[in-house]
């Protein structure tokens, strides 16, 4: 009993003087305030199962402007306007980048798209292919038609439904609704009659990529414990569906080098954006990547 009680002291005293160090360091380091942390885990235990919830009751102990510690990766949290005009104005070269997250390396290609790939010329190059070639108004008006059609059979599948008496899915009409404008606008298909199984294998391979992109890799927190996501299987999840991705992407445009064959088309005619992007690429748009940036 009496060992059992001298461990439990030592425990505590061993804690209290980790809390009390890192405190003097971020009053030294001049950070901003960060509420207390464990050893390890750091603030993750006090996000609870509600994060936005939590990150506003800490807000209002520590500032608009706090420090947190998710395992061992430091976060700074941003809960005022004038806080986030002063980071998004004054520091957005310091905070251009968004953090590199596994899922992200995983599905695109190391970070390589214009979301995730980091502040640098890269970046500025696919910032420029998207404002001047992708969503420029000229284009995005030429899409005009595509969007008034999908948004017209909604609204025909509705007024079938009033007249039918049946109930109506609001939220999975609105969801085909997007899902169908930008896969005509950017792979250019309606997706009728025999693919009709490649859309819904292609929209169950969105969703299923969108929950990834949410969840919990230990291995961003705790990069030493990255071997956990592989016995939990989630590894392997990630990988399976950036293979299906994958295969996906490449037969999209075997399909449109086919068409461009077939039809005789030297790149002028560009009706998606695939077709957009495989006439820069056939004009020799740089295609270097943020690793070989110095």
């Amino acid at each position: 009993m009496a060992i059992l009680l001298f461990f439990l002291f030592f425990a505590a005293s061993f804690i209290f003087l980790l809390l009390k160090l890192n405190e003097k360091q971020a009053k030294k380091a001049n950070l901003p305030p960060s509420p207390p942390k464990l050893p390890i885990i750091g603030n993750l235990h006090q996000l609870g199962t509600l994060p936005y919830r939590s990150l506003g009751s800490l807000a209002s102990k520590h500032g608009p402007l706090m420090l947190l510690h998710l395992g061992q990766i430091p976060t700074l949290v941003v809960s005022s306007a004038k806080m986030a005009e002063e980071i998004m104005k004054t520091h957005d070269l310091i905070f251009a980048s968004r953090p590199a997250i596994t899922p992200a390396r995983r599905i695109f290609y190391d970070c390589t798209d214009v979301v995730f790939a980091p502040y640098g010329e890269y970046w500025r190059q696919l910032r420029k292919i998207c404002v001047l070639e992708l969503l420029s108004i000229k284009r995005v008006n030429s899409y005009r038609w595509i969007r008034e059609e999908e948004v017209g059979l909604m609204i025909e599948r509705i007024s079938q439904s009033c007249s039918t008496g049946t109930a109506v899915n609001l939220s999975e009409l609105l969801l085909s609704v997007s899902s169908g404008t930008i896969t005509r606008v950017a792979f250019g298909k309606k997706y009728e009659g025999e693919e009709e199984e490649r859309k819904n294998k292609f929209a169950d391979l969105a969703a299923e990529l969108t929950t990834l992109m949410g969840s919990f890799f230990v291995g961003d927190y705790f990069p030493w414990l990255a071997w956990v996501d592989v016995l939990t299987g989630m590894d392997e999840k990630l990988k399976r569906s950036f293979q299906e991705l994958d295969a996906f992407v490449d037969q999209v445009i075997d399909d449109h080098l086919v068409n461009r064959e077939v039809n005789g088309s030297d790149g002028v005619e560009q009706k998606d954006f695939v077709d957009v992007l495989l006439h820069l690429h056939a004009e020799g748009f740089p295609t270097w990547c943020p690793s070989h940036e110095k």
